[in-house]
């Protein structure tokens, strides 16, 4: 190879010498990336959604090949975020394709030093048991004077971020008409 065509092949060369002077286009491809293909090209569909990692509430494009989720983009046509996404918004693909994302219910015995599974209805079970004990156990229907109180500080809940808008708002529901007082949302703190 030559010396004039290891310069004609330099991108800065391309970038003053051709029709792309800002280098954003034709002078800055090479040969590998001109074969580059979106990887939404080839997507059998599209579904739109809402980034599930905040109170914001961002649209989403998800694409979707053979079953499988490959790419989650902004939703330009949201009026909320125009398409674009945070750093966590881009990465919620991660959310429900990451090989580290646990698919089962894990519960570590008091004192115990080992994680061991349980069936979802177990789990369940044994959360309903406990929620329904400790409202009991704590409750409290009036103060000292009198005056009606109605509620228990046995019970917590801390939802996450990575609920929507209406989940939340019916988990503040359940808790409040189970008299919990303390209740918050990661995506607001």
């Amino acid at each position: 190879m030559g010396v004039r065509t290891w310069v004609e092949g330099w991108p800065v060369y391309r970038q003053l010498t051709g029709n792309d002077p800002l280098g954003r286009g034709t002078a800055a491809m090479s040969p590998w990336s001109e074969n580059l293909e979106p990887r939404t090209d080839k997507a059998d569909r599209v579904a739109r959604s809402v980034c599930p990692y905040c109170a914001v509430g961002c649209g989403q494009k998800v694409y979707v090949t053979d079953g499988k989720i490959t790419q989650i983009e902004g939703d330009p046509d949201s009026p909320i975020s125009r398409g674009r996404l945070c750093p966590k918004g881009s990465a919620s693909k991660n959310l429900v394709t990451s090989a580290l994302r646990q698919k089962q219910v894990l519960y570590r015995k008091p004192y115990g030093t080992e994680w061991e599974s349980l069936d979802l209805e177990t789990a369940m079970e044994m959360i309903a048991d406990r929620v329904v004990a400790a409202r009991a156990d704590t409750w409290e229907d009036r103060d000292d004077h009198g005056r009606p109180l109605h509620r228990t500080r046995g019970i917590a809940s801390l939802g996450g971020a990575t609920l929507d808008n209406e989940e939340n708002y019916l988990i503040k529901k359940l808790f409040t008409a189970l008299g919990a007082l303390q209740i918050e949302n990661q995506a607001r703190i």
